[in-house]
């Protein structure tokens, strides 16, 4: 077990994408012209993209001991995760049928399987790698009590928590939020939680506000090509998105995330470290797939001469 930069406390999915001309409608059964199999699930995301970036990552989560399992375990040791605090569970690993339509919009089922068994029981077996970790992130594709345990631990050894609340959960106990250093919701999330409209910016930074009033360390908040609002009790700031021809979207809120983790765990301030996941993010939108959109840090550098435009 090493010392990570980064430490990613969640979900793993095996992505199931099919590229559609169209979305069904009820009832309707319409053929598609191509399909995709790849790892995915928030948590596994979001440690490739710091892992790829440079990051020393760690990922504590349950697979199953199917053949799914087995290609995603492959998959985060050549990518240079840290597999010691990957467990085996007697479910069947978690798979996500994703449906992405030429406008590049998806929808997406998650099947959690064997992530369920991620429980706060896990997580004190790693506590000497929580403990020694820079920067610690969650989400919510696991059991909530989970990550509320890897907040207990975190507090308990001064190790900043970045908590991404995906996908939304009515029950998540805001006193949890209370106690993150970056609270990362989409719109979407964040409409959810607040229970507040969010269709213009005004309104989505009202949102924001309203969890810092309640005591949120920092809000991010991720819109798309909209780019990120970051706000605290003394800063609120719209940092916005790179100018690119999206192909896929998929993962890419995940990519943001992790990259973001890494940014930080090497020390950027928050502001800079938003600018640099947006690029990253921009570029991989650029790219079919999850992960694989995700590119190592020397072909970013490249990548990213090449697709940004009126920057």
């Amino acid at each position: 077990m090493t010392k990570p930069d980064v430490l990613v406390i969640g979900s793993n999915m095996v992505d199931l994408i099919t590229y559609v001309d169209r979305m069904p409608v009820e009832g309707e059964t319409i053929a598609a012209p191509s399909f995709e199999m790849g790892c995915g699930g928030k948590g596994a995301n979001q440690a490739v993209a710091a892992a790829r970036l440079g990051s020393n990552v760690s990922f504590i989560t349950m697979l199953g001991s199917d053949d799914f399992g087995k290609m995603q375990l492959q998959n985060y040791k050549d990518v240079g995760i840290d597999t010691s605090t990957i467990g085996i569970g007697e479910a069947n690993s978690g798979v996500a049928p994703i449906f992405v339509d030429p406008s590049s919009d998806n929808r997406i089922i998650i099947v959690k399987g064997a992530n369920n068994e991620l429980t706060p029981a896990v997580l004190e077996k790693y506590e000497d790698c929580i403990k020694e970790a820079k920067i610690i992130v969650l989400q919510q594709e696991i059991p909530l009590e989970t990550d509320y345990r890897a907040i207990e631990l975190a507090n308990q050894y001064g190790v900043p928590v970045l908590l991404n609340p995906a996908p939304a959960n009515k029950d998540l106990d805001i006193d949890y939020a209370r106690r993150v250093d970056y609270f990362a919701p989409n719109e979407t999330e964040l409409s959810s939680l607040t229970k507040m409209p969010v269709d213009t910016m005004d309104k989505i930074e009202a949102a924001a506000q309203k969890m810092v009033d309640l005591g949120v360390k920092n809000m991010v908040v991720t819109l798309g090509s909209k780019g990120v609002l970051w706000v605290n009790k003394q800063h609120s700031e719209v940092i916005p998105a790179m100018h690119v021809k999206a192909v896929d979207t998929t993962g890419a809120g995940d990519s943001f995330i992790g990259s973001f983790a890494h940014y930080i765990a090497a020390g950027d301030s928050v502001d800079d470290a938003i600018r640099h996941a947006n690029e990253y993010a921009g570029v991989t939108v650029t790219r079919k797939g999850t992960q694989k959109s995700y590119p190592s840090a020397d072909k970013f550098k490249i990548l990213k001469e090449k697709i940004f435009i009126n920057q």
